[in-house]
């Protein structure tokens, strides 16, 4: 705990404790409240704006490393983001402020390079657009789904390396019980890049190009998925997907290039 002398009208002096909470790497101890997350990370975002796009500081660099610290001990996002994650928010920023730092082709440009590279930044719930009139929600990729995608050509690879295995009689399973080093990298550079392969083999063999999208529907907000891409040479359909919400019966498109949600014309949310 912090103390400080304070002299009283007698002349006297007493010990007068300070808060904790007052004396953290980025607050203000004379008296003030300390700054919450939300001001904090706006700070930080200003101060890299001002940095990049006006060539200016507007806070010294034992501040903003101060600050940095301070956020990353918060637990905030905002300085584990990405460049573009962070220009993005700069740019949403200054944009509700009334000065964009970027057009409107570069922003869309911007949103759309984060929605490939899977940032959750840019993944909005169900909204209105005043402009179009339209009701849309974000999708994002279901990674685990993909990644499930991926099991049944993992198995069968698997059980074609110990049908090698047996045929070669047990030459494989002589190999993995070598001593070490010799079992560990025959294990880690030879057995499991090869069963890798040959299930990335199998699985592209059969699905090519495929992406599995999520998303909540614009009239419940209920999950639901939609794939995309090409099983045994029978597409799904193109970049649009017609899909029916599985809890309210909504029916919606959704957009594997836009990665958007929509809902058909003349159909109400």
């Amino acid at each position: 705990m912090a103390r400080c002398a304070v002299s009283n009208s007698d002349g006297q002096v007493q010990e007068d404790e300070v808060v904790d909470g007052n004396v953290l790497p980025y607050c203000s101890i004379d008296n003030k409240k300390k700054k919450s997350l939300g001001e904090m990370e706006q700070e930080f975002l200003q101060a890299l704006q001002a940095f990049y796009y006006e060539g200016k500081s507007i806070m010294s660099n034992e501040e903003f490393d101060n600050l940095k610290e301070e956020l990353m001990w918060e637990g905030s996002s905002v300085v584990m983001l990405s460049a573009d994650e962070q220009r993005f928010l700069e740019a949403s920023m200054a944009y509700v402020s009334g000065n964009p730092i970027m057009n409107d082709k570069e922003y869309d440009e911007l949103k759309m390079k984060l929605k490939r590279d899977g940032s959750e930044i840019v993944v909005e719930g169900p909204r209105c657009s005043l402009r179009s009139r339209k009701v849309y929600s974000d999708l994002s990729v279901d990674y685990l789904k993909m990644f499930l995608l991926n099991v049944p050509a993992a198995v069968v690879a698997l059980g074609l390396f110990f049908f090698l295995d047996d045929l070669t009689g047990f030459e494989i399973t002589y190999l993995l019980e070598l001593p070490e080093p010799f079992s560990f990298i025959f294990t880690w550079f030879a057995a499991l890049p090869f069963i890798l392969w040959l299930s990335y083999t199998i699985t592209n063999t059969i699905v090519k190009d495929f992406l599995i999208l999520a998303g909540p529907c614009p009239n419940c907000g209920t999950e639901n998925i939609s794939f995309f891409g090409t099983i045994l040479s029978i597409s799904s359909g193109g970049s649009a997907n017609n899909v029916k919400c599985s809890k309210c019966g909504t029916q919606m498109v959704y957009d594997s290039t836009t990665r958007l949600i929509t809902l058909p014309e003349g159909s109400e949310a």
